[in-house]
């Protein structure tokens, strides 16, 4: 299984000697749905029928970027986070620092300080944070990137047959064949 992001190569169709960039996706529309999670089942349904998913792709149109928020923000909950966010980083420098150290006898002392250490350094960054926005952004939030519909589309050399396919799987017969 070859999983690919926004800048690996793999599943890409270079031009003979062009650079790597973000070029428009190419093909001809088979199939429009309202969720990813509708687009991805059809995609998967194709790749069940032996159809040649490489000539496939999924186009989010019309893309929104949508904040949820979380809850509200208050110096307990700023202060909580940057503590606990501080002592995981120091409990990891310390641990670093007891396995390398060269005493035998205080390997605890590091592990203990890199704690103590982090939680301070912690608590006085998410102070300096939330104090710098004066009030601006009092709330937590969670953002994340939508579309409002996505395509699937094909290359025009299969496009007719993936058509067909999903046209089977809308009205409800994905065995028919």
């Amino acid at each position: 299984m070859i999983v690919t992001g926004p800048f690996s190569s793999a599943g890409r169709r270079p031009a003979g000697g062009q650079p790597r960039l973000p070029t428009p996706p190419t093909g001809w529309p088979i199939g429009s749905y309202e969720t990813y999670e509708e687009a991805q089942r059809a995609v998967d349904y194709l790749a069940d029928s032996d159809f040649a998913v490489q000539d496939v792709t999924i186009v989010g149109v019309d893309l929104m970027l949508v904040e949820r928020v979380i809850g509200r923000l208050s110096w307990g909950k700023v202060l909580g986070t940057g503590a606990v966010s501080g002592a995981w980083f120091g409990l990891f420098v310390g641990l670093l620092l007891g396995m390398f150290g060269t005493s035998a006898g205080s390997s605890f002392a590091p592990i203990l300080v890199g704690l103590l250490s982090g939680v301070l350094f912690g608590l006085v960054f998410a102070a300096i944070s939330y104090a710098s926005t004066k009030g601006r952004r009092d709330f937590s939030s969670a953002s994340q990137l939508v579309a409002g519909r996505y395509d699937v589309l094909c290359q025009p050399r299969n496009a007719e047959q993936g058509r067909d396919l999903l046209a089977k799987l809308a009205m409800g017969r994905p065995g028919t064949a």
